[in-house]
């Protein structure tokens, strides 16, 4: 909690993103005042939701206009902040024509914050959000390695993706920046470094990680990638946030957040497993190759898959665990949880057989059912209403449920084929995007 005299102000940049918020609800909530930046103060759907985190919060939350690329601009932004946490990172929703377009704001902004950050003179620590792709970005990777916070990711590889490249980029020139400061104006610098983040929604828009989980709900991918991910639930990774602003032992290190490695396989079975139930049907077929690479021509999240297909980068979470005390959330309940949130929150349809009334924790629901059954052990069902059941079921089938018999299959991938066909002629590779 905020401890001892006047309460620390703590600025959060980026307010609006997907960790953002998560990371401002727990300040909120452990008595921070707390300080977001906006690129839109006026927009008020994005302010509104950011607003209403913390409705019990003891200070309310500030919302100022910032811009990462106009640097005069953050020194009134910084003012009286004794914690600064990094989270904005520039990145397009289309692919750049230039990689410069990418990396000098990305470079740039984190250069502007943290020189606003020592020329306040109040800033004691500032927190960074980075990625794992800054710890190992590139395709190619070392037999039965797994990486830690000593590790790099190679700038100057071919095989390195746009988003890897500038978040590797801006992180060493964050490091480089605080080394050089003079003695007068230095602060204390942690980084975070988080996998594919998951979790509950809870700012009002969709990550492009928690797209993944939309797209196994809406089935709007007839069969799954041999993906690999680091997955992370996005509270653990708000709660490193505030670990690392707080704790003497995070300054000057990196940390690596993750719960484990997993396949897009078993992601996908195990939101099959809780919401088949509610009238969900998620593809659990794993696609050949050819078939996701001639995806990738249409889909962006494919694209971004595409390099990753077979591989499995394994990341080294021993400082989250030793040195920030977090034990990670098991992973079934980070999946479970995201799921329920895109559906509550309307990104999601809701199936018609879709129970509201859900229990938060997965194994109070588990619990639940056991009763239920118990309960229900001796009781028979009448004949109308499994044959209503019936009728809804086909019903539900056939309004969520594309048939996954293989010869129709066959013909859809074939139809795809020829359709992309044409794609193929003036398309050619498109860089990827990280999670």
């Amino acid at each position: 909690m905020a401890s001892g005299g006047e309460t620390a102000t703590v600025l959060v940049t980026g307010a609006s993103g997907y960790i953002a918020a998560h990371i401002i609800k727990l300040l909120l909530d452990e008595g921070y005042k707390v300080r977001g930046t906006v690129r839109d103060a006026q927009n008020e759907a994005k302010v509104k939701v950011l607003k209403e985190l913390c409705p019990d919060a003891t200070y309310p939350l500030e919302l100022v206009e910032a811009d990462l690329l106009k640097e005069d601009s953050w020194k009134e932004v910084v003012k009286n902040c004794s914690y600064v946490i990094h989270t904005a990172s520039p990145f397009p929703s289309t692919t750049p024509a230039n990689a410069d377009d990418v990396i000098k704001p990305a470079v740039d902004g984190t250069k502007n914050v943290l020189q606003a950050c020592a020329d306040a003179g109040t800033v004691k620590r500032v927190v960074i959000t980075s990625s794992v792709a800054a710890v190992h970005g590139e395709m190619v990777m070392e037999e039965g390695k797994e990486y830690t916070e000593g590790d790099w990711t190679n700038t100057e590889s071919a095989s390195l993706d746009l988003y890897s490249k500038s978040k590797t980029l801006a992180e060493r020139a964050a490091w480089d920046f605080v080394k050089e400061l003079p003695e007068d104006k230095k602060f204390e610098l942690a980084v975070i470094n988080p996998g594919l983040v998951l979790g509950p929604v809870i700012n009002g828009a969709i990550s492009t990680s928690v797209e993944i989980v939309k797209k196994l709900l809406e089935r709007s991918m007839p069969m799954v990638p041999k993906a690999n991910f680091a997955v992370c639930d996005v509270r653990d990774v708000a709660l490193a946030h505030l670990k690392a602003m707080t704790l003497s032992n995070a300054a000057d290190h990196r940390h690596i957040i993750c719960t484990q490695n997993v396949w897009f396989k078993d992601i996908a079975l195990a939101l099959s497993k809780e919401f088949k139930p509610h009238g969900y049907s998620i593809p659990t077929m794993v696609a050949p190759y050819f078939a996701v690479w001639l995806n990738s021509f249409v889909d962006k999240m494919t694209r971004t898959i595409l390099p990753r297909i077979g591989r499995e980068f394994r990341f080294d979470n021993k400082r989250m665990r030793e040195e920030l005390g977090i034990t990670p959330r098991e992973l079934n309940q980070t999946l479970i949880d995201t799921a329920y949130s895109l559906i509550e929150n309307g990104f999601v349809k809701k199936s018609k057989k879709y129970k509201q009334n859900r229990k938060d924790s997965v194994a109070e629901q588990k619990n639940a059912d056991a009763e239920e059954n118990a309960e229900q052990t001796e009781e028979t069902e009448p004949k109308e209403k499994d044959e209503q059941e019936k009728s809804e079921d086909k019903e539900e089938m056939k309004e969520l449920e594309p048939e996954d018999k293989p010869e129709k299959m066959i013909n859809g991938m074939q139809c795809r084929m020829e359709m992309k066909a044409s794609v193929v002629s003036f398309q050619n590779t498109l860089p990827n995007e990280s999670f």
